[in-house]
């Protein structure tokens, strides 16, 4: 116990060295046992880690309002697909990265808002947009997502060889 102890906040402080020590932020004041006697140490505190995600969110939200209304539509309905694909594996045991749910729900997300923008700037009120999403939705043509397809390609040559 007392060797765990000995290992304690002085050993971890040299580990890391980004860590603030002596700091007077913090109020917390550890005291650590060594097998002689108490010695106290100061409130070990870290940096956080700095992520860039929001340069890359602002870049792929400069490429989506790019798009037209149509690629929008036409880029949520593959997503949702990629979507089902993906739930399909899941349920099926097949290995999937949990990761790539969450990312194509907020792909599908940042592309519906910016079409609904859109419709904003056009004057379209919330009523008349849920009318014509009915529309746009009756109007989809089911349609393989873009991950099946060179799959769907090879059967059907596999198919015209076997018949041949």
């Amino acid at each position: 116990m007392a060797s765990a102890a000995a290992f304690g906040l002085t050993s971890l402080s040299k580990a890391l060295p980004s860590c603030n020590i002596g700091s007077n932020n913090c109020s917390f004041r550890g005291v650590q046992i060594s097998s002689s006697k108490l010695v106290s140490v100061p409130c070990l505190k870290y940096k956080p880690v700095q992520t860039f995600m929001m340069a890359k969110r602002e870049q792929e939200l400069e490429e989506l309002r790019k798009m037209s209304d149509q690629e929008l539509k036409d880029g949520v309905v593959e997503l949702k697909g990629e979507l089902f694909v993906l739930r399909m594996k899941n349920t099926a045991r097949i290995e999937v990265k949990n990761s790539e749910f969450q990312r194509m729900r907020k792909r599908i997300a940042r592309m519906l808002t910016i079409y609904r923008e859109r419709e904003l700037e056009r004057g379209i009120n919330k009523r008349a947009s849920r009318k014509l999403d009915k529309a746009w939705k009756k109007s989809i043509v089911v349609k393989p997502p873009p991950s099946l397809v060179p799959l769907i390609e090879e059967q059907k040559k596999e198919r015209e060889k076997a018949s041949a």
